[in-house]
């Protein structure tokens, strides 16, 4: 590592009225290209139009074409509206108060609770993916490749630590850190994705896989196992051994992936066609790994869904929104459709996927959904099949997400 290396990653986690310097850097390995272990001030902003010493219950974020509503999630009330400029996506932070919010500038930490945008951001060349896991959260940069660690129950003190890895190339990747401090990270570069390589807490290599082209998307199920989507089936990591499971034919696309801790199953998308600019799928796959076995499972003639569209239920219920407007619940293990819920207006997905369509969130008991076309969003008992709370916003929802964790 340079000196200039040094400083750069020192300056991932900024507050952005003022940049504080603290970098020591660790022993490298083959596998980074930079590692160093930064502690950051970090402070709260006043950006949002609520002030109050009132945690906001059960804090839901929806995204709108400019800005943020944050919503009580047993009232569905709007406590919050916080306007932001350009396409934002909103991620679990990974504890029970905070959650990121993804702008062209990097991760941005809004304090879901008091309805206020802080003024931390976790600075990344295009922002991707975000995953919160155990005491974990890891940031991937697309552009940069590099990987931003941290435990989110420190966010409540606002002095996150921060440890940076850098893949070899800049990739649109993901990362997921384990229990044991181990760690799995994506292959790839600016213009193909390979596979998957896991690393102990060491930073010594365990394992690597290249049989997953087009990697994306990656959820974690019963027995801490990591499943990632492929061009070709799902790779799968558990017990410190890749294993692939292919889809049936040359091509089939798994992209999106939702696991539940107390399943082996993971529910995931399931496209067919490599040509297609916008696939609008009618299948979707239920991988079980406890078998390596990957099931497909059919939609009604006519039905199909979005990436928007999958979730997973209290009791790992297979969630997904169909086309038809009704919520899909599904034994994760024989496929079968336990009940359909009506819960929006028909709808057809958009061909720009930043465009609003019906997006689902779970979090315990509850399920969320909202619908663009009314400006609506929902609170459903899939137990009793009912949608109980309705609210309708003002501005049209887009992305749906909130506050999902545990206190220590």
């Amino acid at each position: 590592m340079t000196p200039t290396d040094t400083k750069t990653t020192a300056n991932t986690l900024i507050r952005e009225k003022e940049i504080h310097k603290m970098a020591r850097p660790l022993p490298l390995t083959a596998a980074f290209g930079a590692l160093a272990l930064v502690s950051t001030l970090a402070g709260c902003g006043n950006d949002g139009e609520r002030s109050t010493s009132e945690p906001i219950a059960e804090p839901l974020v929806a995204t709108y074409d400019g800005g943020l509503y944050v919503l009580d999630g047993t009232t569905l009330d709007v406590v919050a509206d916080i306007p932001m400029d350009g396409f934002l996506r909103v991620n679990p932070a990974g504890d029970d108060a905070h959650v990121l919010v993804t702008t062209d500038e990097g991760f941005r930490l809004l304090d879901a609770q008091s309805g206020e945008l802080t003024e931390t951001t976790f600075r990344a060349a295009k922002p991707g993916h975000v995953v919160p896991h155990g005491e974990r959260t890891a940031l991937f940069a697309d552009g940069s490749g590099e990987i931003t660690i941290f435990d989110p129950h420190d966010l409540a003190d606002g002095t996150p630590e921060v440890m940076v890895l850098s893949a070899p190339k800049p990739h649109h990747g993901v990362a997921v850190v384990l229990s044991d401090g181990s760690f799995i990270r994506t292959e790839g570069d600016p213009e193909e994705r390979s596979g998957a390589v896991a690393f102990d807490s060491a930073q010594a290599e365990i394992a690597r896989s290249a049989e997953c082209p087009g990697i994306h998307g990656e959820t974690v199920v019963e027995g801490e196992t990591v499943v990632f989507g492929c061009e070709n089936g799902v790779l799968i990591y558990s017990d410190r051994v890749f294993t692939k499971i292919s889809a049936p034919g040359e091509y089939g696309r798994v992209g999106t992936v939702k696991g539940h801790a107390d399943s082996a199953v993971a529910l995931g998308d399931f496209k067919v066609d490599p040509d297609a600019e916008l696939e609008r799928p009618n299948q979707f796959a239920l991988i079980d790994t406890a078998s390596n076995r990957l099931q497909l499972v059919t939609l009604p003639p006519s039905v199909s869904y979005s990436f928007r569209s999958l979730a997973r239920g209290p009791h790992a219920e297979a969630l997904i929104v169909g086309t038809d407007g009704n919520l899909y619940v599904i034994d994760p293990e024989s496929g079968d459709t336990v009940r359909t819920i009506a819960v929006t207006e028909p709808w057809t997905e958009p061909d720009d996927w930043q465009q609003p369509r019906p997006a689902v969130f779970s979090r315990d008991h509850e399920v969320y959904v909202t619908d663009p076309a009314t400006k609506q969003l929902h609170l459903v008992d899939i137990e009793s099949g009912e949608v109980t709370k309705t609210t309708t916003l003002e501005m049209t929802p887009n992305e749906l997400s909130g506050a999902v964790g545990h206190t220590h």
